[in-house]
């Protein structure tokens, strides 16, 4: 199995076109509650390809888009070069280089599950600022819901071998509750969607880490069976994700 650093490097291009986005009211709740506003600095940790790095620009915020991954990095500076407000840093969670006290908001937007979660809970006591927030973002998509979506969690089982064992829903309450404690954290969640033609529906799946890529003797196989689970559940051309995007945020303590 690839080093978490090290998972996305060959699937960039499907990550940064059919990766889903994240629901205005979870930017709203951000502002509200954590002091996003225009001028805040904010460490974005595990950047990617600068998904979230996006929404926290255009809300004012001064990005620093902590990224281990060269090509994943690579991507998020040829999006974002020139915005104003952002701020590439090759580092790692645990280790981000960013000056102590330095940050009022950190975010992690699909990406805590792979973090050393001692070392990044002592780095990010570290660069906040006393009073500062961090926020704990994952959009999980929902797995039986829908015949789709059902039919879609089957077919990840049957050909994706690495599916569950680096599937970030083991990551609940408890293990939260634990990185934030003594402070605490408090849970809101949204609803959110794509749509997808049979393009999009392959080029999400391909942009998982999990996902077989060529070469792969469940590649193919894979392949053949999206495309007949595609026709079973399309309507108008396309099928509909369905997301609950999930927020733990709160205040580090000690």
């Amino acid at each position: 199995m690839k080093a978490p650093t090290e998972r996305f490097s060959d699937r960039v291009e499907h990550y940064s076109r059919y990766r889903p986005g994240y629901p205005a009211a979870a930017l709203d709740l951000l502002a509200r509650e954590c002091g996003l506003a225009p001028g805040i600095r904010v460490a974005d940790i595990g950047a990617g390809t600068g998904i979230f790095t996006r929404l926290l620009l255009d809300r004012g915020a001064l990005v620093f888009a902590v990224e281990p991954n060269p090509e994943m990095r690579a991507a998020a500076e040829q999006w974002l070069a020139g915005t104003p407000g952002f701020a590439s840093v090759a580092a790692p969670a645990e280790a981000t280089g960013l000056p102590d006290a330095s940050v009022e908001l950190i975010v992690a937007a699909q990406a805590f599950h792979w973090f050393d979660r001692a070392k990044a809970r002592a780095e990010f006591a570290r660069i906040l600022r006393p009073g500062g927030w961090l926020a704990l973002v994952w959009n999980e998509r929902e797995i039986d819901t829908t015949p789709f979506l059902r039919s879609y969690e089957q077919l990840l089982r049957e050909y994706a071998p690495e599916y569950g064992v680096v599937d970030h829903r083991d990551i609940g309450p408890a293990e939260v509750g634990a990185f934030f404690h003594p402070g605490r954290a408090t849970l809101a969640t949204f609803s959110y969607r794509q749509r997808f033609d049979y393009e999009g529906l392959k080029g999400r799946l391909l942009s998982s880490s999990y996902a077989p890529n060529a070469g792969h003797p469940n590649h193919a196989p894979m392949l053949r069976a999206l495309r007949s689970l595609f026709e079973r559940h399309q309507q108008d051309g396309c099928v509909t994700w369905h997301y609950r995007t999930r927020v733990f945020y709160g205040q580090l303590a000690g």
